[in-house]
């Protein structure tokens, strides 16, 4: 009968040692054939760097906002602030006196008088335009130089519809943009003007209309600064508060129809026809 061999401590290191090394090569392999596996599945289908991703991101769309926060701009030479829409008359005769109450008007104004009229004709006229409908275009110019309350308003709309048709063919001309004043064959008001410009130039209603809209309120609001008057900060937050004023309106014109036209603000129309003869004026309208 054959004795079992000892195993002493030195051998016991020993296989410890070659059972360790064995486990290291193991893994040193596999790990290995993970990385070479995984590495080119990540180089061939990772999504491309956000960098790429920004660079090709629309040149289209950076030249659209660029276009809109130059034609919308208070520096953009069309005279707004020499205008107020009657908002001098009004704080004449105390309906408007400090920072919430020009908030109040202002939201009346746009949501349900010539800042709603304004969107649905700047809606109808992209569209006409878009679609090259010069009939249609040139009805909704029509009716839109009518709609207007006032002689005063008439001229301020008119004057700066004119400025900015102006500015934008000696400037910002595009194929197509001469036919579509054209066939306005007459006074052009400026929220058609606006949005016969943004169609020509193939800008996307939605935004420009956002655009527009702003513009006219941080209009109205520089003219109520002005005459409250009030400070900048009063003024930034009127203009933070009439952010979804401002997105309600658009989307209610977007939607609508020119039989939708309508306005429910007697009171800022009589201010239009008073501002004319107000005895003392720093503004046109």
């Amino acid at each position: 009968m054959r004795s079992r061999p000892m195993i002493t401590p030195r051998m016991t290191t020993a296989i410890t040692t070659i059972m360790m090394t064995t486990t290291i090569i193991t893994m040193s392999i596999a790990t290995t054939i993970i990385t070479t596996t995984i590495i080119p599945m990540l180089m061939t289908t990772s999504e491309p760097a956000p960098a790429d991703a920004a660079g090709a991101m629309n040149a289209v769309e950076v030249s659209a906002l660029y276009r809109l926060m130059t034609w919308l701009s208070p520096s953009f030479p069309v005279g707004a602030f020499s205008y107020s829409s009657g908002i001098e008359w009004a704080v004449e005769e105390g309906d408007i006196v400090d920072a919430a109450s020009l908030r109040g008007w202002l939201a009346a104004m746009l949501g349900e008088g010539s800042g709603f009229c304004d969107a649905v004709f700047f809606a109808q006229a992209h569209r006409a335009a878009s679609s090259r409908d010069d009939a249609g275009l040139r009805d909704i110019a029509e009716l839109a130089a009518a709609f207007v309350p006032s002689r005063e308003r008439q001229l301020e709309t008119t004057t700066q519809g004119r400025a900015f048709i102006e500015i934008a063919r000696s400037a910002w001309a595009c194929d197509g943009l001469d036919e579509l004043v054209a066939a306005c064959n007459g006074a052009i008001v400026y929220p058609v003007a606006v949005g016969l410009v943004s169609a020509a130039h193939r800008l996307p209603v939605a935004p420009a209309m956002h655009a527009f809209l702003h513009a006219v309120v941080s209009n109205w609001i520089s003219a109520g600064a002005r005459l409250v008057p009030l400070g900048q900060t009063d003024s930034q937050r009127i203009l933070a508060a009439l952010e979804v004023d401002v997105a309600a309106t658009g989307k209610r014109a977007l939607a609508a129809s020119l039989d939708d036209l309508g306005s429910a603000t007697f009171r800022a129309d009589l201010a239009s026809l008073r501002h004319e003869t107000q005895y003392t004026r720093l503004f046109r309208s």
